[in-house]
């Protein structure tokens, strides 16, 4: 099992769920990490949790839909310490709207630039000293809608989800050569602030059903913790008890705004 100490790691969408789970796993393991993210006090907050643990942690605020702002996060690694051997692309974003007759283009082009176009811009801004190195290791934080897309996740994050799919698939084929491994997790129901933006949102009986952010960091960490000889493509992870979502299908091909 490799060590995580000296490693350095970046997690986007640091500042809430799965990614603050992540984020405080792998310093735990001693991984220098920063956390990244739109706003600045969940960011924050999170660093305060990692207070005391092996790996020390900071902060960046990054919109993910300003490739300025993307290149000017990797830009900042790269000068700072070399970029990072560790990149987790876990930032995500889905639409109130979900019914393809519905959903307006500003949507479909939030959705998409979170989850799809920003991580592989910020993947490639910082693959180079990575590949200098002939280390490194990307995650892509990914959804059970990308492998079974339907009404409940909306058409835009379904089509979202499926291309940053795609994409990994492709760069993995180009860069595992130069010894850079790289993951999707494809997790089905958590319990994150991500389901407040469901047009029928779970109240707490049904989220105590579901995963929890910690469960899909077990994941990671088993992914990173491999021997770098051994790669994890994929992850499929759901629940163990299914729940009957008809009236929450049925909400999302209602909800016109």
């Amino acid at each position: 099992m490799q060590s995580l100490i000296g490693k350095k790691a970046l997690v986007t969408g640091g500042g809430t769920g799965i990614g603050r789970a992540i984020a405080l796993d792998l310093s735990e393991a001693g991984a220098t990490v920063t956390v990244c993210g739109r706003r600045k006090e969940p960011l924050e907050e999170t660093v305060t949790l990692a207070a005391g643990k092996p790996g020390p942690m900071d902060a960046m605020v990054c919109d993910l839909m300003e490739p300025d702002a993307i290149e000017e996060l990797a830009q900042a690694l790269i000068q700072r310490q070399q970029g990072v051997d560790i990149l987790i692309n876990n930032a995500g974003f889905s639409s109130k709207v979900r019914n393809p007759l519905y959903i307006s283009a500003e949507e479909w082009r939030q959705v998409m630039d979170v989850n799809t176009l920003g991580p592989a811009m910020l993947t490639r801004a910082l693959l180079g000293p990575m590949m200098d190195r002939g280390d490194g290791h990307v995650l892509m934080i990914s959804s059970m809608a990308a492998i079974r897309p339907g009404p409940l996740s909306g058409v835009a994050y379904s089509s979202a989800k499926s291309a940053s799919r795609a994409y990994m698939e492709t760069i993995s084929s180009q860069i595992r050569e130069n010894g850079i491994r790289c993951t999707s997790i494809f997790p089905g129901e958590v319990d994150t602030p991500i389901l407040d933006n469901r047009p029928l949102v779970p109240n707490s009986e049904v989220r105590a059903l579901m995963m929890q952010p910690e469960d899909i960091s077990a994941a990671v960490m088993m992914s990173v913790l491999l021997p770098k000889r051994a790669n994890v493509s994929e992850i499929a992870i759901t629940a163990t008890v299914p729940r009957n979502m008809t009236a929450d299908v049925k909400a999302s091909l209602e909800r016109k705004e």
